[in-house]
């Protein structure tokens, strides 16, 4: 009788532990975990009050931004329930590698060598670069990046970003830094000259920092990229089941509506000044 009852116990508990590992694989079906830093508006920020454009972050607090406003839409379309996942930007790819989110969409471009380790949607923003610097540089006045020559430029880590910077004739290419607001604090101690990023980045940096501006080169004067560098994509794992409906969803959001999201963005972002 012993030896029933303790198979008996023994069957429960595999029963329970069963029907929990069915619990969580139902619960993650019904997810669409989404990678981003948190950190990069206006395309995706962190802040501590809730609003109706926020989405709670799984460790706490909640995100919004251009980024956020897509990843929305396309839970919306698959049927799923959006969570977003704060991570930082180099460990965004090893998550999706190894499960923990489903996609990356946090301002990415599909650049060849990204292409390689995971698959990405079609493009759901395009861009152009600019130089980021205080409003008393010396460089204030520039117009092409020949007017940087000597300046100390850098640009995020491990992006094409960082790349670029070598096209500006004898420039001092500063070490890449991890973090845009990391960014703006070396350019506001004097550590740097400016940094590289996207427009809309820019004007995020400047509505928020009043000392700060950015260069926009006039068409020629500025960096040569390919559209897979300047343009931004959902990255997903290789060979992904999903890519298919997800350029089906952006693809059904205009281009006026594109636009309109990004001046939210802008307008929605956290003005925190310094």
């Amino acid at each position: 009788m012993k030896k029933i009852a303790g198979i008996l116990v023994i069957a429960m508990m595999l029963m329970l532990v069963l029907g929990a590992c069915g619990k969580k694989e139902e619960a993650a079906a019904d997810t669409f975990r989404v990678g981003m830093e948190c950190d990069y508006a206006p395309f995706n920020w962190t802040q501590v009050a809730d609003a109706d454009f926020a989405v709670p972050i799984e460790s706490g607090a909640f995100a919004g931004g251009y980024d956020v406003e897509i990843a929305k839409r396309i839970a919306e379309g698959l049927g799923k329930e959006l969570v977003i996942v704060k991570t930082e930007w180099d460990g965004l790819i090893p998550a999706l590698q190894s499960d923990k989110i489903d996609a990356v969409i946090a301002g990415m471009s599909p650049t060849a060598d990204r292409q390689i380790t995971v698959d990405f949607s079609a493009p759901y923003y395009e861009s152009e670069l600019v130089i980021v610097i205080r409003k008393d540089s010396a460089f204030a006045g520039a117009t092409s990046l020949a007017d940087f020559s000597g300046a100390k430029i850098t640009g995020q880590l491990n992006t094409f970003h960082y790349t670029v910077i070598d096209q500006i004739p004898d420039v001092s290419k500063e070490t890449a830094l991890d973090t845009f607001p990391a960014m703006i604090v070396a350019l506001q101690s004097g550590r740097i000259d400016g940094y590289v990023s996207e427009k809309p980045g820019a004007i995020s940096a400047a509505a928020s920092n009043p000392d700060i501006t950015y260069i926009e080169f006039p068409a020629g004067n500025g960096f040569e990229a390919s559209a897979e560098d300047t343009a931004i994509a959902v990255a997903l794992i290789k060979g992904s089941d999903q890519k298919e409906a997800i350029d089906k969803i952006l693809a059904g959001i205009s281009t006026d509506e594109r636009e309109q999201l990004m001046v939210d963005a802008l307008n929605n972002q956290p003005i925190v000044v310094e």
